[in-house]
């Protein structure tokens, strides 16, 4: 795709401002890296750091038949959020492969929001306005930017832009209607690095102003601006998959490790009876992380190896800049998914000696 049929966030000019490096990335011109992929990495394990995820879709499901909608399309239960609430789940399709995986909250008894993957918002909009019943389905990924801040010193950022008591906001819930730096927002205390923090949505030609406000505010903090190449590193440290390499249709939430997503006793969903199945005979394969013993990055499409023959695929990796080591994720047969397994990855023709290890590779203390 040329660059110019990129589509571009209403913060565009702002990361151009601020000498970003601009790339391609689901059909979106981003922002990859301002001061360098590392630097941003650390800024956010030990201060802040403040990313434009405005190409991530917004659905959101109103009317009496909003619940029983939700519960169709999801694996997790929706039916336990009180108002406020929100969960990670996968979307199936009726094969048991996951369409995407999304964040749900409960705005109101009948109301749901839906944050999915950028690479995804007009297909799963089709699908899930295909799937609901008594309630209608919009698709407000137009309408809404979205900013996620994300560190240990994030509620102190956001503490410094807003009257809101965002400090004592809980974990996957939300504040509807806060005032950020003069602008109303939505607040939720979710994101994709492995820290604490917070995702903030606002009218699309809005965030500008919000997003100066906070860099401005935020600086006594530590606070900086950070792209998708330190996103990606974040989220794979903390062990978290990305829709498209680590997980799509052709993988199920059962083979992926996540199966505390699927509410078997919730009733009926897309997919259930093929993830019933799979979970009554057992899976083949499974995704698991690993660490690269030799001073070689594995990336996503290498191939895995054990008791010299290949048993796998590299989904994601990278060397964290965290952790220290170079790490990665990718789908063996279940034979060889047990941590402390011994497995070789071919880099350019070459085994290197990697093993199996527990996910995540970082977590937040």
């Amino acid at each position: 795709m040329a660059a110019t049929e990129l589509k571009r966030t209403s913060l565009y000019a702002s990361h151009v401002a601020a000498g970003a490096r601009m790339g391609p990335f689901a059909g979106w011109e981003m922002p990859v890296q301002y001061a360098g992929i590392v630097a941003e990495h650390r800024a956010v394990r030990t201060a802040a750091g403040l990313f434009d995820v405005s190409h991530m879709g917004e659905i959101e499901i109103v009317g009496p038949g909003a619940l029983d909608s939700v519960q169709r399309l999801i694996t997790n239960d929706a039916g336990r959020l009180a108002v406020g609430q929100g969960l990670y789940t996968p979307m199936c399709a009726p094969t048991g492969g996951i369409l995407d995986d999304l964040t749900v909250f409960r705005l109101g008894i009948d109301r749901f929001l839906m944050v999915v993957n950028a690479s995804r918002t007009d297909a799963d909009f089709a699908w899930i306005a295909e799937h609901t019943r008594q309630a209608t389905a919009r698709n407000r990924s137009a309408e809404l930017a979205l900013l996620a801040l994300q560190g240990p010193r994030a509620a102190a950022v956001l503490g410094r832009v807003t009257r809101a008591d965002v400090g004592s906001l809980r974990s996957f819930h939300l504040l509807d209607g806060v005032e950020v730096a003069g602008v109303m927002c939505l607040v939720s205390r979710t994101g994709y690095t492995g820290e604490d923090g917070f995702e903030i949505a606002c009218a699309w030609e809005q965030a500008p102003a919000v997003w100066a406000a906070l860099l401005e505010g935020g600086r006594p903090e530590g606070l900086v601006p950070a792209g998708l190449g330190a996103r990606d590193t974040l989220r794979l440290e903390a062990g978290y998959m990305l829709y498209g390499q680590d997980i799509d249709e052709t993988t199920t939430p059962l083979e992926a490790p996540l199966g505390w997503t699927v509410k078997f006793d919730k009733g009926e969903f897309i997919g259930r009876a093929v993830l019933w199945a799979q979970k009554e005979q057992g899976v083949r394969r499974r995704l698991v992380g690993f660490e690269v013993r030799d001073r070689v990055i594995a990336r996503h499409g290498n191939p895995l190896w054990a008791g010299g023959r290949r048993v796998g695929s590299v989904t994601s990796g990278t060397f964290g800049p965290w952790v220290g080591k170079s790490i990665g994720m990718g789908y063996v047969g279940v034979e060889w998914a047990a941590p402390g397994t011994a497995l070789e990855v071919e880099v350019r023709g070459r085994r290197a000696e990697a093993v199996v290890t527990r996910l995540p590779f970082y977590r937040r203390r």
